[in-house]
């Protein structure tokens, strides 16, 4: 059935980040959709076609606007909304929403919560404990000694994780976080989990309460510096899809993973629907003996990861979104371009401590269809662009292979400019064979 020529739909999608705009890019794109508003939004939506800001946070504010402009349905992006009871104030008030409610919204809102349950329901995970006592977590790091993993238990915009290679750093965690209050109500209790060693892979599903539809395999790169050192981030750049998620490996998540994850949430009264993330570990081996463990839930798409996705989607999006909330992902479909996607960050200076903002951006590369310039902290002041957070705008490119989207991603970059930008240079290096990787590293030196 071809789609129709009449633009009907409007839409909201929730947040101002890199994630926000590209959810809202794709979802411009359909036939079907007149508008996409972006509540709050940032520079990049305020300039798109299709897509227009509005200065709105309260929930009960955004749930007026729903009702007032007919918005056929609404996305939530990041965490802290869904945490809040967003989707239960939407689905109380008739509105049509995507994300989990609040108790669901625990799986990231609290790593104990989510420990608990993984070791309830049998999901493959670290071993860990718990602590708001600093003296009793300090006794725990000291009998299980370092490299070894701190989390804040609560939100902490991606930020909340110290892996510590040694003792000090480890106790150094602890008194910030129990000790110092640098994550706040979020650090107030940690978890302490063991160090475990592999490669890291996102894997990223719809829910609908009942069936699962899994997306387009990615790989995140959380550390700042080039060979994945120097301190976590939010995440510096992405790709997909993963080499490492081979398919043998894709089912074995399905079944060890994503599947006991929602038929546990159902089992414990709290049906899951949303996007559910899974960030793994994924040990050596053969795929059929290499260890799976969950290193964290997230119920949102990741971002950077959802940049490159997004790009990948050849099929309208809004029909997979309108099946998701009508319990019918069981008929939905999505068309993947065959192409690899990268996605470079380009960060403020001084990520991740205390991000400068308000630098004019000077120079930025135009969108095509194999290459989109994504906005995360950038505003419009007096009709310019600036930066107003951590990691300014993300650049994707498509390519015929992780090589070429490298190519492509990275020569946007160059045409792009603001003070103080940092980006790692090496974005896509696991998945290409070692002499390449290094090769294309010293190109760019």
């Amino acid at each position: 059935m071809p789609p129709p020529l009449i633009k009907i739909m409007k839409l909201l999608v929730i947040g101002s980040g890199g994630r926000e705009h590209a959810l809202a890019w794709r979802l411009a794109r359909s036939p079907r959709v007149q508008t996409v508003y972006v509540a709050p939004g940032n520079g990049g939506t305020a300039r798109a076609e299709q897509i227009r800001n509005i200065a709105i946070t309260d929930i009960d504010e955004l749930i007026e606007f729903a009702r007032k402009e007919k918005i056929a349905f609404t996305v939530v992006g990041p965490e802290a909304p869904l945490a809040a009871g967003i989707v239960d104030a939407f689905q109380a008030a008739g509105q049509k929403i995507f994300g989990p409610i609040r108790e669901a919204a625990q799986l990231e809102s609290s790593k104990d919560y989510a420990k608990a349950f993984m070791v309830r329901h049998g999901i493959p995970t670290a071993a860990y404990a718990t602590f708001t006592d600093a003296a009793d977590a300090h006794r725990y790091i000291d009998e299980q000694g370092a490299p070894i993993v701190i989390k804040a238990d609560g939100l902490a915009a991606g930020k909340g994780v110290v892996v510590a290679e040694t003792l000090e750093q480890a106790h150094a965690a602890i008194d910030d976080m129990l000790g110092g209050g640098s994550f706040g109500e979020a650090g107030a209790r940690v978890v302490i989990e063991e160090f475990l060693q592999g490669e890291e892979a996102s894997f990223i599903v719809m829910c609908d309460g009942h069936n699962v539809l899994p997306l387009a395999t990615s790989q995140d790169h959380k550390r700042l510096l080039d060979g994945d050192k120097g301190p976590n981030t939010g995440g510096m750049g992405a790709y997909s899809p993963a080499p490492v998620v081979s398919p043998a490996l894709h089912n074995r998540i399905m079944r060890e993973v994503i599947n006991p994850t929602v038929n546990g949430m159902a089992r414990d009264g709290v049906p899951y629907t949303g996007f559910l993330y899974a960030g793994l570990m994924i040990g050596p081996g053969p795929d059929a003996t290499r260890a799976i463990k969950v290193l964290e839930f997230n119920c949102r798409m990741g971002d950077p990861e959802t940049q490159p996705i997004m790009m990948r989607i050849k099929s309208d999006f809004s029909e997979t979104l309108e099946l998701a909330i009508a319990g019918r992902l069981n008929e939905a479909e999505i068309e993947w371009d065959r192409r690899t996607a990268l996605g470079v960050v380009m960060a403020a200076a001084n990520y991740p401590g205390t991000p400068r903002t308000g630098d004019p951006i000077t120079r930025l590369a135009p969108d095509t269809d194999e290459c989109v310039i994504f906005h995360a902290g950038t505003r419009v002041e007096d009709d310019v662009l600036k930066t107003s957070g951590g990691r300014v705008l993300c650049v994707t490119a498509l390519g015929d292979s992780i090589k070429r989207a490298q190519v492509a991603a990275y020569d946007a970059v160059a045409r792009t400019h603001f003070d103080g930008q940092q980006y790692r240079r090496d974005i896509g290096w696991r998945a290409l064979p070692q002499s390449e990787a290094a090769g294309s590293e010293a190109s760019r030196q």
